[in-house]
């Protein structure tokens, strides 16, 4: 027989109902309908919507995609920008019930056609930039079921459209009913997404989220960011990373403004700060980097007061530097896609504003604690998964549990098993614990650099050669050596105008670093990225290994 607790006390759907951040943008239209939801453009020619209306399309996509039979169980894949099309996407594929799976836009044909084949999408919603692509990675499947296409015509595309020839997106919203009565999860432990991961080693993982998640880590961005209502958001970071960092959720449960951005440039960031009055915006280091290194007359145009998140691996202390000088407040958050973006925040405190610029980057360079509604994130010895020493030296490995984390990975119950099996999910990366409980990373796994039997931080080399004036981005890697086994090998872009040669870089770091971690050979050039800013170090792995 139960406690007093359990007896009589039934959950019903009177004092209980499925987390999910569906329901955020119900109560922004109910709350806010005439306030403004979506704006893509400037002046005159600029596309708006209003939460009323966003509600109304997000609900004719849901209920045409059930006429269709899609719903639980089903994936609509979506290959789009960051434009209206895509926000309503985040809404209302999972409304009918289906699960969303956002494609990186610059993937290749062939990985595209896996995603498709491996997630097994009935549908996709394409914008006609890409139709090209498309097209090809549709003819590369090896699976047999349709797929329906969806064409999207972004009025504010200039450039040439390969159209497949499949539905237009407005006819296919023309078709759906606006007051749609459309799907709660029947479990919050429902998938709303599916991400891939880089597929760096292999083919890609396909990462499952769950609504429960969605909801609370959209909540989780809101009390790190203290963001405030009606914030306008700035979409510089892509929805298809991790949903967005579950920003469009956010966005809605703030009632707040989602600024499209098609293609991400500072110039174009800076006329949208300026015209729509943005408050808030995240990306990779790159991006923040973008106008920290712009021309001194359109630096001078940024509205003060801007707050941006920045995640990964530490940004430099020119970076953070940079952005105080531009009166931009950066907070650094980390995470993985596997735990929805951002799970940990570097949390800032009153009195490191007394501190040396060279101390507070220092600081605010960490990688922090849990998000408010993150159960746990630390440092364990991967072999004990016992807490490292707080000593800001020990290495371990970062692991997370709770509700931010991903239901697993579809279709692999063993990699889902090496990932989530000890209770703990996995991230890969080393880092140490500060005695105050903040998580540093040190580098992952991967990356750590063994010459001559020391570990060598990749990471601690790259900050050193960021702060060196000519540098506008650097990556260290491991390169073979027949004495020591590995050396570190430094790739260097230089910033426009700039001018270095290797012994001067070498120099620099010889002032800074120990003799054993100062690279031995420096390679000048653009470095290759991700469509989110990150640094392909894979890619560099094997170009260190040719030479």
């Amino acid at each position: 027989m139960g406690n007093i607790f359990e007896q009589d006390l039934p959950r019903t759907s009177a004092n209980f109902a499925p987390l999910t951040p569906l329901l955020f943008l119900e109560r922004a239209a109910e709350v806010y309908p005439g306030r403004l939801a979506v704006v893509h453009g400037l002046g005159d020619g600029a596309i708006r919507s209003t939460w009323a209306q966003l509600y109304a399309r997000c609900r004719r996509l849901a209920s045409a995609l059930a006429a269709r039979g899609l719903g639980v169980g089903d994936t609509v894949a979506v290959m789009l920008p960051n434009t209206p099309a895509m926000v309503e996407a985040h809404f209302g594929v999972p409304m009918s019930g289906a699960v969303l799976n956002t494609l990186n836009t610059r993937l290749d044909p062939a990985t595209i056609a896996f995603m498709l084949d491996h997630g097994e999408a009935r549908m996709v919603i394409v914008d006609t930039e890409f139709s090209g692509a498309m097209r090809e990675a549709l003819a590369q499947r090896r699976g047999t079921r349709p797929v329906e296409v969806v064409e999207v015509a972004d009025p504010l595309y200039e450039g040439e459209a390969d159209l497949i020839g499949g539905t237009h997106y407005e006819d296919l919203l023309a078709g759906g009913d606006e007051s749609w009565a459309w799907h709660m999860p029947a479990d919050e432990w429902d998938a709303i997404s599916l991400n891939y991961t880089s597929g760096t080693t292999g083919n890609p993982k396909g990462v499952v989220y769950h609504h429960r998640g969605a909801a609370i880590n959209a909540v989780s961005n809101i009390l790190e960011w203290d963001m405030p209502k009606h914030a306008v958001y700035l979409w510089t970071l892509p929805m298809f990373h991790c949903n967005g960092w579950c920003f469009p959720w956010t966005v809605a449960a703030r009632a707040g403004v989602n600024v499209c951005l098609r293609r991400v440039d500072a110039q174009g960031m800076v006329e949208l700060m300026r015209e729509h009055g943005v408050t808030h915006y995240c990306g990779a280091p790159i991006v923040h980097g973008m106008l920290v290194n712009a021309p001194q007359p359109l630096r001078e145009r940024i509205p003060a007061g801007i707050r941006a998140m920045v995640a990964g691996a530490a940004p430099p202390a020119s970076m953070i530097e940079g952005m105080e000088s531009l009166g931009i407040d950066l907070t650094h958050v980390y995470g993985l896609t596997e735990v929805y973006g951002p799970a940990t925040v570097c949390a800032k405190h009153a009195d490191w504003d007394a501190l040396d610029i060279g101390r507070r980057a220092g600081l605010n360079a960490r990688q922090g604690v849990r998000y408010h509604l993150q159960r746990a994130a630390t440092v364990l010895d991967p072999q004990t998964l016992r807490p490292v020493p707080a000593d800001g030296r020990t290495m371990g490995e970062i692991m997370f549990r709770g509700n931010i984390c991903m239901k697993g990975y579809l279709k692999n119950p063993e990699a889902t098993r090496e990932a989530l099996g000890d209770g703990w999910f996995r991230s890969g990366d080393l880092a140490v614990m500060h005695p105050d409980g903040y998580i540093q990373i040190k580098d992952r796994s991967k990356d750590i650099i063994i010459s001559g039997g020391e570990n060598i931080s990749s990471i601690e080399v790259e900050d050193v050669l960021y702060r060196h004036p000519a540098v506008l981005a650097a990556a260290v890697v491991a390169r073979p050596d027949p004495r020591w086994g590995e050396t570190p090998c430094a790739f260097v872009e230089l910033k426009e105008g700039a001018a270095a040669t290797a012994d001067d870089i070498i120099a620099h770091c010889r002032h800074h670093l120990a003799g054993y971690k100062t690279p031995r050979m420096i390679v000048f050039g653009e470095l290759p990225k991700t469509s989110t800013g990150k640094i392909q170090k894979y890619e560099l792995r094997k170009r260190a290994a040719d030479a």
